[in-house]
C-alpha cells in the first residue's frame, strides 16, 4: 500500500520524505491556509521534495469554470493531480479534463457507488473519507472493502486512497481492506514508527553494548 502526507506543512513533508516512505502528498487551500503561505508556491514546494502524485485541490462549482480551474492547475507540474469533488458538474468536469490525460483525485467519496461513477467519468483516484462515516455512524472500511471489491471485480483503472484517516490502526485496517493507497496525517506516520517494546529493546541493547565495549 502507499502512503501518502495529507498536509501542506512543508517541514512535516521533508521529514517523511527523509524517511524514504511517502509516495504522494495530498492538500487543500484549508490546509495551506494553514500555514499562511501562497497556495502555488505551497504545491509547487510539495512538488519539489516528493516525487510522486501531488492532489491540489479545485474549488470552483461551474462546470466550465472547473474545467478551467482543473486545467491550469494541473499545468503547474507534472505530478500534479487535481482534486474534483463528488458532484454531478465534478463527474462531468472529471470526463473532460481525464480525457485530456489530466489526472483526477475525486475527493469526497463516501459510498462505492460513488467511487463507482468516478472511475466510470475517468478519475484515477477515489478519496472515502474513512474518519467521516465513522462520525457519520458508517463503517468507513466497510466502504474501502466494497469499492476494491468492485474495482478488482471489473479491473478498473482507478486506485482507492483511503481518506480521513485518524489513527496508526486505521492505516492497518485500510491495508487489510486492500486499500491502494492511505492519506495520512505526519502526526500518524510519525506515531507508525514507534513502539514502547522497540524503545525498550533499544535501551537494553545500548546498555548491554556498553558492558562489552565502553565508550
Amino acid at each position: 500500500m502507499k502512503i501518502f502526507l495529507d498536509t501542506a506543512n512543508i517541514d512535516d513533508i521533508r521529514r517523511g520524505a527523509a524517511m524514504g516512505v511517502v509516495d504522494g502528498v495530498t492538500t487543500n487551500p484549508t490546509l495551506v491556509a494553514r500555514e499562511g503561505v501562497d497556495y502555488k508556491a505551497r504545491v509547487l514546494e510539495i512538488c519539489s521534495v516528493v516525487d510522486g502524485p501531488i492532489s491540489a485541490e479545485c474549488i470552483s462549482t461551474e462546470l466550465e469554470a472547473l474545467v478551467s480551474e482543473a486545467r491550469r492547475v494541473a499545468a503547474w507540474h507534472p505530478n500534479i493531480a487535481v482534486k474534483i469533488p463528488m458532484t454531478e458538474v465534478g463527474l462531468a468536469a472529471i470526463k473532460r479534463v481525464s480525457a485530456e490525460g489530466i489526472r483526477v483525485n475525486t475527493t469526497l467519496i463516501f459510498s462505492a457507488n460513488q467511487a463507482l461513477l468516478a472511475a466510470k467519468a475517468g478519475a484515477a483516484f477515489v478519496s472515502p473519507f474513512v474518519g467521516r462515516l465513522n462520525d457519520a455512524g458508517h463503517d468507513g472500511m466497510d466502504v474501502i472493502r466494497e469499492i476494491v471489491q468492485v474495482f478488482d471485480t471489473y479491473q478498473l483503472d482507478c486506485e482507492v486512497l483511503a481518506a480521513s484517516i485518524r489513527g496508526p490502526r486505521d492505516v492497518t485496517e485500510a491495508a487489510l481492506a486492500g486499500s491502494h493507497i492511505a492519506t495520512i496525517p505526519p502526526a500518524v506516520l510519525f506515531q507508525m514508527v514507534n513502539h514502547p517494546l522497540t524503545d525498550k529493546g533499544i535501551e537494553i541493547f545500548l546498555a548491554d553494548a556498553k558492558k562489552y565495549a565502553p565508550v
